[in-house]
């Protein structure tokens, strides 16, 4: 059964880690489905939010792969239903009169924002899940996407009484 994980894991933040981490996954034909790769509140650190999937052997080699990594500092696994995981999406689309009103309204069921805007293009920012940013982006299949960037996957895990 193929199962979804979420990878944060703590590096140590200098040039080449990001490159050994994915050779990692590429040399074991292991596939990234996103990767976000930021500094945390200490400048020596980062965190990579690894989401990959695959069955229970391969999700477990992966986590002990990483583990072994020099430049890594911890690993934390866990699945979408233990964490709460955003994805930031910018979707430049060409609109007119007729469908600017209908643009307007799945920008305000979605909550997502007109960020630019042109004659003839507007530009719409979304900041929720994974599964949200691709439904707005399939109830703008029947206009005219010009250009779509996305952030990859981020992710903590639920807050729990015994963080402390």
């Amino acid at each position: 059964m193929v199962r979804k994980r979420i990878y944060s894991v703590l590096v140590e933040n200098r040039s080449g880690v990001l490159c050994k981490v994915a050779g990692l996954f590429s040399r074991r034909c292991f596939n990234i489905d996103s990767l976000a790769v930021g500094e945390t509140d200490d400048p020596e650190v980062s965190c990579m939010t690894i989401v990959s999937s695959g069955d229970e052997r391969t999700i477990e080699q992966i986590e002990k792969q990483l583990n072994k990594k020099l430049d890594v500092i911890k690993v934390k696994t866990f699945n979408e239903s233990q964490s709460i995981s955003r994805e930031l999406m910018l979707v430049k689309i060409k609109y007119n009169k007729n469908n600017r009103r209908e643009i307007m309204e799945i920008c305000e069921i979605m909550n997502a924002q007109i960020v630019d805007m042109s004659k003839h293009f507007m530009m719409i920012q979304i900041c929720d899940t994974p599964e949200r940013t691709k439904l707005l982006l399939n109830m703008f299949q029947s206009i005219s996407i010009v250009e779509v960037a996305r952030t990859g996957t981020l992710a903590l895990m639920k807050c729990m009484e015994n963080d402390d």
